[in-house]
């Protein structure tokens, strides 16, 4: 009698298991796929691409008409010149790709819609440390910018 109760148990865990990884939606993850990297890329990116500022964040992004591997590659720099501590630079490059693991849903959206390519280059040019809050809005507006900047172009 109570292997049977166990068994029943065993059951109801295992299809809520799988419901739950079916239902997951990944859109709120940043994997190592969407990262920016490589010297030739990153190069062409800031000799190429257009910027503009929404202080303390500076964004260079590029558009690509052609649609091979990721939609969108981003990267997140802050300069040792601003913050001589590398604990410094470390939380805001996390807090930047938090702020935007959160906020590129709507972006992901239009790109893959169009069948773009997108690299996007996030640089900090504050000297005074940020907290999550101004970043997040900032990145926020980053963000609707580049969206509005692509619906505009196609």
């Amino acid at each position: 009698m109570l292997l049977t109760n166990y068994s029943e148990s065993i059951e109801e865990f295992s299809y809520f298991w799988d419901s739950f990884f079916i239902r997951m939606n990944h859109q709120f993850t940043l994997p190592k796929k969407e990262h920016l990297c490589g010297e030739i890329r990153i190069s062409k990116l800031f000799t190429e691409g257009k910027a503009f500022i929404v202080y303390p964040i500076r964004v260079v992004y590029r558009i690509d008409e052609k649609s091979d591997g990721e939609p969108v590659k981003m990267m997140v720099s802050v300069p040792k010149k601003r913050f001589k501590r590398a604990v410094k630079r470390n939380r805001l490059k996390r807090l930047m790709r938090e702020a935007y693991r959160l906020n590129k849903a709507q972006l992901l959206d239009i790109i893959q819609l169009k069948t773009l390519n997108l690299q996007i280059a996030f640089n900090y040019v504050s000297n005074d440390e940020a907290d999550y809050g101004l970043i997040e809005s900032k990145m926020i507006a980053a963000l609707k910018r580049i969206t509005d900047n692509i619906e505009s172009k196609v």
